[in-house]
C-alpha cells in the first residue's frame, strides 16, 4: 500500500483537489558530459513546487517549465515487489522538449515522476509532491509527422529495480586482474587451484 504524506492524504480525502504531473530528467550535456536538470508539469507557465526528494526523502523546491496538455503517461503500475517496470512518456515535438532531446544526452537519463495535489480555486499547492516513478530513459525517439499530421517525442523508462538485474561481467582470472592491475599476481593460479591437493599434518 502506497505511504502518502499526511497533508496529500487530507487533501485527497476532501475530493476537493486538481491533480498535475511533474516530470524531472537529468540528461548529459552533448558536449561537456556534465549532468544537467530539466522540470516538466502539465499546465502553463514556470512554477516553483515542493517535491518529495525519493533519494533523500526530504522536500525540496524546484522549477518545472509549463507544458501544458503536452505531456502524457502510460499507466504507472503500483506494485510492492523488484519486478522492472516500464513507461512511457509522450510530449509534443513542438514544446521545449524537442531542444531537450537534440541538445542532450538522454540515454539512461535519470527521470522521477511526481503527482502534485492543488486547491483548485486559487492554485496553490496543498502538499509537496509525492514521488510516482523513479527510474531511466531506456529510449527516446522522435516521431516526424506527414504534413498536417501530429508528431511527438516518446521516450520508455524503466524503473530503479532495474539496477537489481545487473551483473557483473568481470571474472576472476588472471588474464582480467592484469587487465585491471598490470603486475599484480593475486589470480596468477585462480584457474588451476581448485584442482590442488594438499596434504596436511605428517605421515604416521
Amino acid at each position: 500500500m502506497r505511504q502518502l504524506p499526511t497533508g496529500a492524504l487530507t487533501a485527497l480525502q476532501s475530493r476537493n483537489v486538481t491533480i498535475r504531473d511533474f516530470l524531472w530528467i537529468e540528461p548529459r550535456n552533448r558536449d561537456t558530459g556534465a549532468i544537467s536538470q530539466h522540470g516538466f508539469w502539465s499546465d502553463l507557465g514556470w512554477v516553483n513546487a515542493q517535491v518529495i526528494n525519493p533519494r533523500t526523502g526530504l522536500t525540496v523546491s524546484r522549477d518545472f517549465q509549463g507544458a501544458g496538455g503536452l505531456v502524457q503517461m502510460s499507466q504507472i503500475p503500483m506494485t510492492s515487489n523488484l519486478t522492472v517496470q516500464t513507461v512511457t512518456i509522450a510530449m509534443s515535438q513542438i514544446s521545449n522538449a524537442n531542444d531537450l532531446l537534440r541538445q542532450y544526452d538522454l540515454k539512461q537519463a535519470r527521470v522521477e515522476v511526481y503527482r502534485g495535489l492543488f486547491a483548485p480555486a486559487s492554485l496553490v499547492q496543498l502538499a509537496p509532491a509525492f514521488p510516482r516513478f523513479v527510474g531511466y530513459v531506456d529510449g527516446a525517439e522522435v516521431n516526424t509527422p506527414a504534413e498536417g499530421g501530429e508528431g511527438g517525442i516518446e521516450l520508455t523508462c524503466v524503473s530503479h529495480s532495474q539496477e537489481m538485474s545487473r551483473y557483473n561481467p568481470a571474472t576472476r582470472s588472471d588474464a582480467y586482474q592484469q587487465h585491471r592491475a598490470p603486475g599484480d599476481t593475486f589470480s596468477r593460479h585462480a584457474a588451476s587451484v581448485g584442482t590442488w591437493e594438499l596434504q596436511w599434518g605428517n605421515a604416521s
